[in-house]
């Protein structure tokens, strides 16, 4: 495993972080998003979307009530918010395999609270609101090619 620690300093900054993301993401990938309310996960969703060449971004919004929104884009969105959720079960119980084993990318929100269910391989991504603006972002890569992927992203 490795990690990169980022200091953003503006919301222009979490998008081109998360642009940037978009454009290396491969099919099958899984990237977990972890923080407080209003960390900024979902604004960073639709940041990687845009990366992701979907074409009209305003439609991503955080799926807390329907648990699953679906994007078409480069590759095919399943986004995810597991806030509602009592236990790792009901997300397994999501069908969410077949979203870990398919050609798109899976991005989940609150992530930390179904940890049990994900692929042992994803991209863990920890925000760390510090004030309005300013975040601390904790990139964690499990597996080789999340690896290769954040190396790429966020050089040492």
């Amino acid at each position: 495993m490795i990690t990169r620690t980022l200091q953003i300093a503006h919301l222009a900054e979490t998008e081109a972080l998360g642009r940037r993301l978009g454009e290396v993401l491969f099919p099958g990938a899984v990237v977990a998003l972890i923080g407080p309310l209003g960390a900024g996960k979902t604004h960073l969703v639709r940041a990687i979307a845009e990366g992701l060449g979907i074409l009209n971004s305003r439609v991503v919004n955080s799926p807390t009530f329907v648990l699953c929104q679906e994007y078409n884009a480069r590759l095919p969105i399943a986004h995810f918010d597991a806030y509602r959720l009592k236990n790792a079960h009901e997300f397994a119980d999501l069908g969410v395999w077949e979203y870990f084993e398919g050609d798109g990318v899976t991005l989940i929100e609150w992530a930390d609270r179904v940890a049990d269910v994900l692929p042992a391989d994803h991209l863990e991504i920890v925000i760390h609101p510090i004030d309005i603006d300013q975040r601390q972002f904790v990139l964690s890569a499990q597996g080789m090619r999340y690896q290769a992927l954040l190396e790429s992203l966020v050089p040492a």
